[in-house]
């Protein structure tokens, strides 16, 4: 996006996001709005009870009788009017709490609608600046903009009518002035939503450099361009420096524009009021009163100057979460989705096409069948489309051509919550979570404290874990940091493995489809002979697929398909293909020439 001008369909999403979450912020929003109305006419009451005190203690001959009454109201008012504005602040501050949840639960269900797959194309410190910052940006438009919006539209046309019933010179006066201050407001204004927008530009940019600083130091330590990192992220921050100053510089000039008119224009109805006072020609109650109106028939307006960096904001924080929001994901799934079949499940790849809108496709024309409980073994080269197809069974992805067909019902039809609950899944670059190691087996399942904890136990021996698990303070419950801090590479991957065993083992529905790939990619011989066998038993009963690069994980396949360019080239028995002296032996002579085969 440019950054001398706004694209006008990215401030309309902004302005339809804003809008759709009206009905979160609910009749909270109302009673905010009604308080602060309500405030705002209180105020008024004040002004002509202090004014009738002052009339009858000044002038002699003015208003007599005991001032009691009145005192006793001014205070009732007063108090009121307290309560008023706290009513207001908490409503308001409610209503954009829950505004705030509201845009942060539809985002976060966004993203994970989204999967992995589309949302690795944005910068992950962009993505984290639109989570934290621009969902706090979006809350004070609710919090202070709306109130002050409805304070304006509403209190200045309450208040001019109780002024020209006192005094009409004064209510024209009044009406004179009114459309000044807004016109000034939006003459000073003119490029501000303009300014917030490139801040808010500078922000995601500085986020993702800085992310992406943290994440490549060891890197850039040894190849010694820490210095120059430093140095870009310092630029990027000092670039924020300068946006913000400008849309502060702005922001204060609106309150200040405002603040100088009001004043001058109350400033002109006093020296109008004092020298009719002077003449005679109107009452020292009525006088008083319209000049301690005046400061509330003003107020709404200066908060609109003042508030207006909120909406400016918060347009431009909405614009950044509604780039997130127009990211196309998966087709809705039909309202009575296909029950999951039970059991081993057989898979029907037909014609199945898969591109990413790159020129070339992924998967091209895909015919496999894999029956109910086969062991297939995925081979190919990097880019040949293995990490495609989990991702077209996983539902991160749909084929742009063909159909995948799950135990005779179309992936499609399924319900996908309930397919990926029958699945056991362990890519090759697993997360490891802050938190327990018991945690991070168990991802959240519930069940009896003691038998799962004999489950977690036993999965991590399965995974050959037992030993270091054993030798922790805590066991189980010791902590690891997120990404597998206080663990190997190795010792990550056997917990990710132990946590695929973990939910092979859990009661009810047991999982149908297994898919790994190549989970013993990151351990030594004979640690991975031994998960070997632990995988052979998860596997035992269950389809299995395995993107497979050691040579011993191949073997044990029941079926070897080969993969090149996004197509299948062969299919058989390792005995098989090695028979035939094709793409599959080619692949292990290379692999073995360059030392890759183990």
């Amino acid at each position: 996006m440019s950054q001398s001008a706004i694209d006008p369909s990215q401030s309309a999403a902004a302005r339809d996001l804003i809008a759709s979450l009206k009905r979160a912020a609910g009749p909270t929003l109302a009673v905010a709005v009604a308080a602060r109305l309500a405030r705002g006419l209180v105020g008024l009451g004040i002004a002509w009870v202090l004014a009738g005190l002052l009339a009858g203690a000044v002038l002699p001959g003015g208003p007599s009788g005991s001032v009691t009454g009145p005192l006793l109201a001014l205070a009732g008012l007063i108090v009121v009017r307290a309560g008023l504005t706290y009513l207001s602040e908490v409503s308001a501050f409610d209503a954009a709490a829950a505004v705030k949840t509201r845009l942060l639960d539809r985002l976060l269900d966004h993203i994970g609608r989204l999967g992995p797959v589309r949302i690795s194309g944005l910068a992950v410190g962009d993505l984290a600046t639109t989570l934290t910052d621009a969902v706090a940006g979006v809350e004070p438009y609710w919090r202070r903009w709306i109130p002050a919006v409805a304070a304006a539209g509403t209190l200045p046309f309450v208040i001019l009518a109780a002024a020209g019933l006192a005094d009409w010179r004064s209510g024209l006066i009044l009406t004179v002035t009114l459309p000044l201050l807004p016109l000034f407001l939006i003459l000073v204004g003119k490029g501000a939503q303009a300014a917030s927008d490139r801040q808010w530009q500078t922000l995601a940019r500085l986020g993702g450099h800085l992310y992406d600083a943290i994440k490549g130091l060891p890197d850039l330590r040894i190849l010694g361009a820490a210095a120059a990192a430093v140095e870009t992220v310092a630029r990027r921050a000092d670039d924020y420096r300068r946006e913000t100053m400008a849309v502060l510089r702005l922001a204060f000039l609106s309150a200040l524009v405002m603040e100088f008119f009001a004043t001058g224009a109350i400033a002109l109805l006093a020296v109008t009021i004092g020298f009719r006072l002077l003449w005679g020609e109107m009452s020292f109650l009525s006088g008083l009163f319209v000049l301690m109106a005046a400061p509330e028939f003003y107020a709404p307006l200066r908060a609109i100057g003042s508030e207006r960096h909120a909406r400016m904001e918060a347009l431009a924080a909405a614009g950044r979460i509604a780039d997130v929001l127009a990211l196309a994901a998966p087709s809705e799934r039909p309202m009575h989705a296909v029950p999951v079949p039970s059991g081993a499940v057989g898979l029907r790849f037909k014609g199945v096409t898969m591109s990413y809108g790159e020129g070339r496709a992924a998967l091209a024309g895909i015919d496999l069948e894999v029956a109910p409980g086969d062991h297939v073994a995925i081979v190919g080269a990097s880019g040949a489309g293995k990490s495609t197809l989990f991702n077209l069974l996983l539902g991160f992805i749909e084929p742009t051509d063909g159909r995948i067909v799950v135990g005779g019902v179309p992936l499609a039809d399924l319900d996908l919550a309930s397919w990926r609950r029958r699945l056991i899944h362990m890519p090759q670059r697993a997360h490891v979570f802050s938190g327990t190691i018991g945690d991070n087996v168990a991802m959240g399942r519930s069940g009896d404290p003691a038998s799962q904890s004999a489950a977690i136990t036993a999965a991590l021996a399965a995974a050959e874990l037992a030993d270091l698990v054993a030798g922790l303070p805590d066991g189980i419950a010791t902590r690891v940091g997120d990404g597998g801090r206080r663990l190997s590479g190795g010792e990550a991957q056997r917990l990710v493995l132990a946590r695929a065993l973990f939910g092979a083992g859990l009661p009810g529905e047991p999982p149908g489809l297994v898919l790994f790939d190549e989970p013993t990619a990151h351990l030594d011989s004979a640690t991975a002979s031994i998960v070997g066998e632990a995988i052979a038993a998860v596997g035992r009963g269950r389809t299995m697929l395995t993107i497979a690069h050691r040579l011993g994980t191949i073997r044990a396949a029941d079926r070897i398909v080969v993969f090149d360019a996004g197509r299948i080239v062969e299919a058989g028995t390792h005995a098989e293909l090695m028979a035939r002296a094709g793409a599959y032996a080619r692949m292990l002579a290379e692999a073995r020439d360059e030392g890759e085969l183990a």
